[in-house]
């Protein structure tokens, strides 16, 4: 599954392609608590249809409104890019569904062939980070690289520069039970999914929408080089199999890297990867070991969102101590959740 905001901007291509007026939407900048982060994306078409998000659902239906009013122009030939704010005040607040004290900030942009749309949809595809600065003045978009993680800034009054990174893609090694249901959660988060197993009794293996390897594990993550949108899960139980694809994965940009396994299967991990392998310290230190967040899991789908919940935590920037501090204390299960 395609990520909301890139779905934006193909759907926005195409709306533009048959001769439509589009209007794109970014979340510029939040103050407070807000249902969307900065840089998130909506596209307005001219008859009121819309693609994305950038709230709970009121500011759209607003946006809509101030279109058919008149409010909010999409002709990119007349009418320049500008900026919005809802939530201003607590009745915005509680009209628009902000969350208390929520402020949005929002700039609208009529598109235009200087949008560049297909360019940065290209390097997006081409896993290429991209930062997008938008000239106010005349609409015009120019394109350089640059970091994905950063937030959207104002270079000055007239220039405003949001960042677009490719998908985040999950790399699984190990076919089966727990692969298919941390496959299908993780589509469902926006990922690119690939499962990896030479293995000939998993020669079968299939699930829609996820791609399947049959290349070793190392082979696999050499060829695709990780980058900082990957995370790598080593889920086989086979030794054999995980070594090879952590020993590799942790020597690349991937911003996860887990094995499932007993806290003893896993102190065992790290002592044969150091010892045998002569990975340092810094890079077993990436390794999450008994991957996943202590839930009490029990069954492989309880397993997989375990995994997911920390992949995801660690993709966004929260540190695992600060996830688990705001969790009720549970016992340890890990002999269970990861046999």
């Amino acid at each position: 599954m395609e990520p909301l905001d890139a779905q934006v901007l193909r759907q926005s291509l195409q709306w533009q392609a048959q001769g439509q007026r589009v209007l794109l939407v970014t979340v510029a900048r939040t103050w407070g608590s807000s249902p969307r982060p900065p840089g998130s994306l909506m596209a307005l078409r001219e008859d009121g249809l819309t693609v994305g998000s950038v709230s709970g659902g009121c500011v759209e239906d607003d946006l809509v409104h101030r279109l058919r009013q008149g409010d909010i122009g999409l002709d990119a030939a007349t009418d320049r890019p500008r900026l919005v704010r809802y939530g201003v005040t607590t009745e915005q607040a509680h009209r628009f569904g902000l969350p208390c004290g929520g402020t949005l900030e929002l700039m609208l942009e009529p598109l235009s062939a200087h949008s560049r749309l297909a360019e940065t949809l290209a390097a997006l595809e081409q896993r290429q980070t991209v930062q997008r600065t938008l000239d106010l003045r005349s609409g015009v978009v120019t394109l350089a690289p640059g970091g994905h993680d950063a937030a959207p800034r104002w270079v000055d009054e007239h220039h405003f520069v949001s960042p677009l990174g490719p998908q985040a893609r999950l790399l699984l090694i190990g076919a089966g039970d727990l692969s298919r249901y941390l496959a299908g959660m993780a589509r469902g988060m926006g990922f690119d999914v690939t499962v990896c197993d030479p293995r000939p009794e998993q020669a079968q293996w299939a699930e829609p929408g996820v791609g399947f390897s049959r290349e070793m594990p190392d082979d696999l993550v050499q060829r695709l080089r990780p980058d900082r949108r990957t995370a790598v899960v080593a889920v086989s139980h086979d030794p054999k199999l995980d070594d090879l694809a952590l020993i590799d994965a942790l020597q690349t940009e991937a911003f996860y890297v887990g094995a499932i396994g007993s806290r003893r299967n896993s102190a065992t991990r790290r002592q044969r990867l150091r010892e045998h392998f002569g990975l340092s310290e810094a890079q077993l230190d990436r390794l999450r070991g008994p991957a996943g967040l202590p839930i009490g899991s029990k069954t492989p789908a309880e397993i997989a969102l375990s995994i997911l919940a920390e992949v995801v935590a660690t993709k966004n920037g929260v540190a695992a101590a600060a996830v688990l501090s705001s969790a009720p204390s549970q016992p340890s299960t890990d002999a269970v959740t990861h046999p």
